[in-house]
């Protein structure tokens, strides 16, 4: 009986045990240690699940790459200076958790994609807006940028940078162009994170961080785009190759075009056509004529397939019938015949 009794109680004591804070910390997904991956355990990993990996769509990737080549191309006529652009990473993140870890100061650019209906954030850290007011104003090379912290930026800066975010933007049209035509638009400067919401917090993004080097100058430039701003062209993202539209081949083209040049097509001169029913078709008999409407100066259609090519006159060279042409019939029509 006595042993009967401890068990209830023994069972008792196991479910009402406390979790210390190892346990907890494993549980959420939280490693106070800083080892192993943070995202990848308990409820977090089940929250972070919901975000969609950058790696569905490899047609990004291809954009990005051709946005850096054109970036390092475009920024060194804009300064006037050896500038490098590098591509660090594409990540998916929320769009709250962006805003809450933008180092502060900086300078974000909300742009439009005009033909997508949505909007997009650019964002300069302090090192590059410096980095590029002092390139542009003529400061020497080998002296660090002087930063003061504290105050706002001046209207000359904030200029300066927004020539160069547009140069960014050109070069993002650019760089979309073969697989969408769109065109980025500058819509406006904040120097607020909270005055430059585009999209609600829990909502996915992905963000592009690229990294300009100007000699012992720089800093990082970071792009965010919502995936609701992707959403127009997602199926074309998810393409695996571009196929001939990022590099056209001319050796190709050319023999291409020769080849269809010297196709051979057989056409079919029409002298007549009439309607009749079914019946007086399966009523004819050997020796029945069928008399045709057309006379020697009717127009004859020439015909390839069941398109309407060229019209003209019927007549005569030498032993073999001929046909003049007089007027181009894919012209008039569109090339088609219903």
């Amino acid at each position: 009986m006595a042993e009967e009794e401890s068990a209830p109680a023994a069972d008792g004591d196991e479910s009402a045990r406390v979790l210390n804070q190892d346990e907890i910390d494993s549980l959420l997904g939280f490693d106070m240690d800083g080892e192993g991956d943070k995202d990848r355990s308990g409820i977090k990993a089940i929250i972070n699940s919901a975000l969609v990996n950058y790696e569905r769509l490899p047609m990004l990737e291809v954009v990005f790459d051709r946005l850096v080549r054109m970036m390092t191309t475009s920024l060194r006529n804009f300064t006037s200076d050896n500038v490098e652009v590098s591509l660090d990473n594409i990540t998916s993140i929320r769009f709250g958790d962006y805003l809450n870890s933008i180092p502060l100061p900086a300078i974000l650019s909300v742009f439009r994609a005009v033909e997508w209906d949505n909007y997009g954030l650019m964002m300069v850290d302090s090192s590059l807006i410096y980095s590029i007011v002092d390139v542009l104003l003529g400061g020497r090379r080998g002296t660090a940028p002087l930063r003061i912290e504290g105050r706002p930026y001046t209207t000359i800066e904030r200029n300066l940078v927004e020539r160069m975010v547009d140069v960014v933007l050109d070069d993002m049209t650019a760089a979309f162009e073969p697989l969408s035509p769109v065109r980025f638009a500058h819509e406006r400067v904040e120097t607020n994170p909270r005055f430059a919401s585009i999209a609600r917090p829990a909502n996915a993004a992905i963000l592009i961080k690229l990294r300009i080097d100007m000699e012992d100058r720089g800093g990082r430039l970071e792009l965010l785009l919502p995936y609701a701003t992707l959403e127009p062209v997602r199926e074309l993202l998810l393409q695996m190759f571009m196929g001939e539209k990022f590099g056209r081949d001319s050796i190709w083209e050319n023999h291409l075009a020769t080849e269809l040049w010297n196709t051979k097509l057989d056409l079919h001169a029409v002298l007549d056509e009439q309607v009749m029913s079914l019946s007086d078709v399966m009523a004819f008999q050997i020796g029945d004529t069928v008399m045709l409407n057309a006379s020697p100066e009717s127009p004859i259609m020439l015909r390839c397939g069941n398109i309407d090519m060229v019209e003209g006159r019927m007549g005569r060279i030498g032993q073999k019938i001929a046909i003049r042409v007089e007027k181009s019939m894919h012209a008039a029509n569109g090339g088609g015949r219903s």
